[in-house]
Parts: C-alpha cells; structure tokens; sequence
C-alpha cells in the first residue's frame, strides 16, 4: 500500500443502493489504467447500510477503507477528512451515488506531469435536466464574473496534486468545498488543464445536491469565498517542491535569465 499513487475519496450519505457498485467500478478502474490506488469511503453520518457493505468490501481488498461520522458534517468535511487520510500523492472525489464514471477522470491522470489540477466539464448535458443545466449555467455565471475566472465547471471529479490542497489556509465543509478550492488555487497561480468529461446516471436514491440546505450553504460559501478574495490581503506565493507549478515557474526563470 506503500506505492499509491492516486486517492479516490468517496463520500456517501446514505447511499447503500450505490455504494458497492461506485467502489468496485473505481477498483477496476484502477486496474484498467494500471493506476495504484485506493478508495477510501467516508459515511458522512448515514442511517442505513452504507458502512456495512463496505466493510464488506474492504475485507475482500486492501484498497478500500472507511470513516464514519457520528453525525451528517457536509460533503465538504468528508472530502476533506478523506484527504486527511489518503496516502497517494494525487487526489479526486468521487461521490458515492455512483454518477460519475472512475474511467472518464482516470485517462487524464498523467496530465498531473504538467499541471496541478486536472478538471473535467459535462459534456453529455442530456444527462441531467434542463432545469438542471440551467441552473448551473447560473452558477458558473456568477462565478466567472465574480472572480475573473472562465470555467466550463467547478462541481465535478477534480485530480488534485494533494500537496497543493495543504497550502490552502481555508477549508469550505459545504456544497460549495469544490469552487472554493479551485478559485483559491487558480488565482494563486496553479496551473490547470480543462478536460472533457462524461456523466453518468444514478442507478437509487436521490441527489442531495440541489436542496435548500445545499444552496444555503452555496451562498454562504460565495459570501465568505467573495470577501476573502477582495477584502482581505494575500499571503505571498509558495508552491510545494513536487508541484509542476514551481517546476514550470522555475524553468522560466532559467530561459529568462
């Protein structure tokens, strides 16, 4: 277990209708790329079957591990206790509702030799509602205005170098955890690649992602995100020494000098 290279954080709230299938459809991923790696579940305070299952699974393969929470803490506090705990030297949340497709984000895992952060777009939108879709034309909208980014979409499955995740001083618990982190990181100057990607379609269970606490949380996120960025003042750049980011700035630096 020494030698993972990649950590597939995987929070679930009551998700025992998809759990088994979202975790070996990972695993087999990892074989298919020939990718080390692991899936590390966190029960975000669920009431059903959900630690069971992968208890289960876990007991059958070393690759899988789980945390529990007492107490529901937010998709957020799980990804992030998920990092807290993962042993590869990249990162990616894949929710456990099984949605998202382990292979899609996986082919793009060797863009980490050049950037910091690899993130994928939908580009199979027929897969979700229009209303859906609309609203997260809204969402991206606002956002790119907001912070002078241009984003096709922050919500999804991002490859994350985990060493960049510890420079941040900030860590948003809620819905809003992922735009937090990449609006953080892009404007302090990481490199990213924008990579298409295709979703898939929940099998059980319900989406807790557009719910009135989820957008509550979304705008308290924005709010806090909007006045750390504008009102307060920055600390001075650093990059870890493994980020590809400080690579391509120091070779610039050596064809400049």
């Amino acid at each position: 277990m020494s030698d993972i290279q990649l950590s597939v954080i995987m929070p679930a709230l009551n998700e025992e209708k998809n759990i088994a299938l979202a975790v070996k459809n990972s695993l087999a991923a990892f074989d298919d790329t020939g990718i080390s790696g692991e899936v590390v579940v966190v029960n975000d305070g669920g009431s059903d079957r959900t630690p069971d299952i992968v208890r289960d699974i876990a007991s059958r393969d070393a690759r899988v591990s789980l945390l529990n929470h007492a107490a529901p803490q937010g998709i957020g506090a799980s990804f992030w206790d998920g990092v807290g705990h993962a042993k590869g030297g990249i990162v990616v949340m894949l929710p456990g509702d099984n949605e998202n497709d382990p292979w899609e984000i996986f082919r793009y895992y060797r863009l980490l030799e050049h950037v910091d952060i690899v993130i994928p777009f939908i580009f199979n939108k027929q897969a979700r509602s229009l209303w859906r879709n609309g609203l997260s034309f809204a969402y991206r909208f606002i956002i790119n205005t907001t912070f002078l980014v241009y984003f096709n979409y922050t919500n999804g499955t991002v490859l994350y170098r985990k060493s960049v995740l510890k420079t941040l001083d900030y860590r948003s618990t809620g819905f809003f955890f992922q735009t937090d982190i990449l609006i953080r990181l892009v404007r302090h100057g990481y490199l990213f690649s924008e990579v298409p990607y295709r979703l898939g379609m929940r099998r059980g269970g319900v989406s807790k992602a557009v719910s009135f606490p989820s957008l509550w949380q979304v705008v308290k996120g924005y709010s806090r995100l909007t006045r750390d960025q504008y009102f307060h003042k920055h600390a001075a750049e650093r990059y870890p020494a493994d980020s590809q980011t400080l690579k391509r700035r120091n070779e610039n630096a050596g064809h400049n000098s």
